[in-house]
């Protein structure tokens, strides 16, 4: 849902919310195309005037569906001073984090060089959308803490970059997408996993990426309504792969955050695995628990798109059977489908359980303190 912020011919909609919380899930742009380019080397900024990138996904101009707005964004996010919504911090300032009381945001950039064939350039890229979350955000904002971006696909490399960003404290997580050449739970992913344990550092799962598959499981789907509802399917086989393939067993430090997938379906996807383990447990002998168990420890949950059931009991009902620790409020600002913070919550909440909503569970997991 959008807020009108400028002046218009329409009524405004003022921001209501007085509570301090924490966004986990804030998407920065770039101004133009080249902003990237202080942080790269020549070889690649003359690679990407001749060359452009090479991404495993067909559509070589876009993602594969137009969004319902451009950028995906909200109409009323375009800074002032021009570029795409999101590429402003003293707009986004203005328009979200002073207004919702944005006590800590969290960075996620998309469209940053994961997903790129030419490991060597995905790196590039990923490394100078790191400096460039320092210099532009964090370093003006210190509400504002970054996601450490890395190219999924060349593991060693991700985990380089992840040791390089260790203990710089404008970094709170490390960030993949859902989308992915092969499920998260394979082996050559489990560098990255290494490396962000090591560095105490918890991996968030942002739906979308650009792994080459179909967006769904069953295929190519027609309509862009398709691929919004299928970011939690895809969620799903994300998290089953992890649990199964060994990763929470093999890192059980290791902290896990679903992103942009809603939460909705955690509680029956473990029911399933939990039924399904019980008599097919030989296969995956080194999964050694049930799968419950290692999702309820190790995995936190982005609110957005908080789901919305016509009776709000049942919406927390789910939320009981999760945790009220194990959630965290995002917004998904600027994109369209933004959730406003005032407006996610049936009443009855008791305080304490809204303050970790809120605030309390993002500053226990990211170390950050009041």
């Amino acid at each position: 849902m959008n807020i009108q912020f400028r002046e218009t011919t329409e009524s405004a909609s003022p921001p209501t919310i007085k509570t301090a919380i924490a966004d986990c899930d804030i998407h920065p742009a770039r101004a133009t195309r080249t902003e990237l380019y202080p942080y790269l080397a020549k070889r690649w900024q003359h690679h990407l005037d001749v060359y452009g990138v090479h991404a495993y996904q067909g559509m070589m101009e876009g993602p594969p569906y137009p969004k319902a707005q451009p950028n995906a964004s909200r109409r009323d996010a375009y800074p002032p001073e021009g570029g795409p919504q999101g590429s402003s911090l003293s707009f986004m300032q203005q328009q979200h984090l002073d207004p919702n009381n944005v006590q800590l945001g969290v960075l996620n950039p998309l469209g940053t060089g994961q997903g790129i064939r030419n490991h060597e350039l995905s790196a590039a890229l990923c490394s100078a959308i790191n400096d460039w979350q320092i210099d532009k955000w964090t370093s003006k904002d210190k509400r504002l803490k970054a996601s450490i971006v890395v190219g999924n696909e060349d593991a060693m490399t991700a985990a380089a970059e992840i040791r390089e960003r260790a203990g710089d404290k404008n970094f709170v997580q490390v960030l993949l997408l859902s989308r992915n050449v092969e499920p998260l739970g394979q082996r050559r992913y489990w560098p990255i996993y290494q490396a962000a344990e090591e560095a105490g550092l918890p991996v968030g799962v942002h739906a979308f990426g650009f792994g080459g598959n179909p967006i769904t499981p069953s295929g190519w789907p027609s309509y862009y309504i398709e691929e919004m509802v299928g970011h939690s399917q895809c969620q799903q086989s994300a998290l089953a792969s992890l649990v199964l393939e060994g990763v929470c067993e093999r890192f059980p430090k290791l902290k896990m955050v679903m992103i942009e997938a809603g939460f909705g379906w955690a509680p029956s996807l473990c029911w399933r695995l939990d039924k399904v383990w019980q008599r097919l447990r030989s296969e995956v002998p080194h999964v050694r628990r049930p799968p419950s168990e290692y999702i309820r420890e190790q995995v936190w949950w982005t609110t957005q798109p908080m789901e919305d059931p016509e009776r709000r009991e049942d919406l927390l009902d789910v939320i009981e059977w999760i945790g009220w620790d194990r959630l965290l409020f995002a917004t998904d600002y600027p994109h369209w489908d933004y959730d406003e913070p005032s407006r996610v919550l049936p009443p009855g909440v008791s305080e304490a359980n809204r303050e970790a909503f809120y605030l309390g569970n993002a500053r226990k997991l990211y170390g950050i303190t009041a």
